[in-house]
């Protein structure tokens, strides 16, 4: 292999990598604000909190059921054109959100919001993926992962700052922009190697993997050992972690009296300590569970439940202390999240892709599922 040809593939991994990480936390941007904005379209246009809870459920129920039941989709068409497409979809179908008022626009926007972001993060994995090398591949994905959370904190804080500024209504126009130039972006430069004739060494294909995985029901796929269990224990988290994305500045808000732009920009601590969860969560495991992935993930998931429950107990006791529990809650949440997903990797006789195919069709459902907490 000529230094000429390494050197162009580690080029390609670079902006595949950068392209990949920017788009995706771009998707977060136009998911973000809508708790943001919950506040206002209850007091400007009179919506219930059961009203609210169904945007919840328009965004994220065709998200769950279209990577669930469709993501031969992505296979079909090839990574660049599925992840591309998407994030225009996306942009295309939020950048009109505020300047209506009807409810069954806002829903139908939203569902198209969801679908086409559905097949995204599995498109932008599987492109990055066939940059990387298998000793490459924890590293890679270890930074890869931090895009969520970091798209979620700076799309928070630029919701919060064009809410003050120009209002609700402006709130996703915007970053469906974003969306849509960068679905320009990858279209144009998210290519893998088989579209540019190149080879990357010292990467092993998977392809009796994919060919089983295709063959597979979904419902074939869960009876595949461990996937159930793990899928149960990703569902209570992805619960969790989207009641707080939701309906936690709204909770601020008329619980707490905060003011909405405090209320707004304190939903980016979860995600800070989602950063901080990921980024250590690989030094946790080796130092206090013996790398024992199971036992871990159980441990952080008990853990978090106690610092959301003590959130919940102390959330008089002013910013600070309310600051430090959810810092912990989201490190804890996200650490077990990374967890769980990543024990699959460990197994010789499963594939991964199968496993994660499998487990969305259990885990993915609970997104939509935050609608609960608005019916009460």
């Amino acid at each position: 292999m000529s230094k000429d040809h390494v050197t162009a593939i580690r080029n390609r991994l670079f902006i595949s990598f950068g392209v990949a990480w920017v788009s995706y936390a771009l998707t977060y941007f136009l998911r973000k604000p809508l708790g943001i904005i919950k506040t206002d379209l209850e007091h400007d246009l009179n919506f219930s909190k059961f009203q609210l809870g169904l945007f919840d459920t328009a965004l994220l129920l065709p998200y769950a059921l279209i990577q669930t039941f469709f993501g031969s989709v992505g296979d079909k068409y090839g990574s660049r054109r599925t992840f591309g497409y998407g994030l225009i979809g996306s942009g295309i179908a939020m950048i009109t959100f505020g300047w209506w008022s009807d409810y069954r626009l806002f829903l139908l926007l939203l569902f198209f919001n969801g679908a086409f972001q559905s097949l995204c993060w599995a498109a932008a994995g599987k492109g990055l993926g066939a940059w990387v090398t298998d000793a490459q591949r924890n590293s890679v994905f270890g930074l890869f992962g931090t895009c969520p959370f970091a798209g979620g904190i700076i799309g928070t804080a630029l919701a919060v700052y064009i809410q003050g500024k120009d209002g609700w209504r402006l709130v996703h126009f915007q970053p469906s922009i974003f969306c849509i130039v960068a679905g320009f972006a990858v279209l144009f430069s998210f290519r893998e190697p088989s579209e540019l004739n190149m080879i990357v060494p010292g990467k092993d294909t998977a392809s009796k993997g994919t060919d089983l995985r295709t063959k597979m029901t979904p419902m074939e796929l869960c009876r595949l050992p461990m996937v159930k269990e793990i899928a149960a224990g990703v569902f209570c988290l992805k619960v969790v972690r989207y009641a707080i994305y939701l309906w936690l500045p709204l909770y601020l808000k008329q619980e707490l009296n905060y003011s909405k732009s405090d209320a707004g920009l304190f939903s980016t601590m979860f995600d800070i300590g989602g950063v901080a969860g990921s980024a250590t969560i690989g030094f946790v495991l080796k130092r206090f569970f013996n790398n024992e992935g199971c036992v871990g993930a159980g441990a952080e998931t008990l853990l978090s439940a106690g610092t959301l429950l003590l959130f919940l107990a102390f959330a008089q006791s002013g910013v600070t202390m309310n600051s430090i529990l959810m810092l912990l809650t989201g490190a804890l949440n996200c650490g077990a999240d990374i967890i769980l997903c990543k024990l699959f990797e460990k197994s010789q006789t499963i594939n991964i892709s199968l496993c994660f195919q499998a487990v969305p069709f259990l885990s993915k459902s609970a997104k939509w599922m935050v609608v609960m907490p608005a019916v009460q």
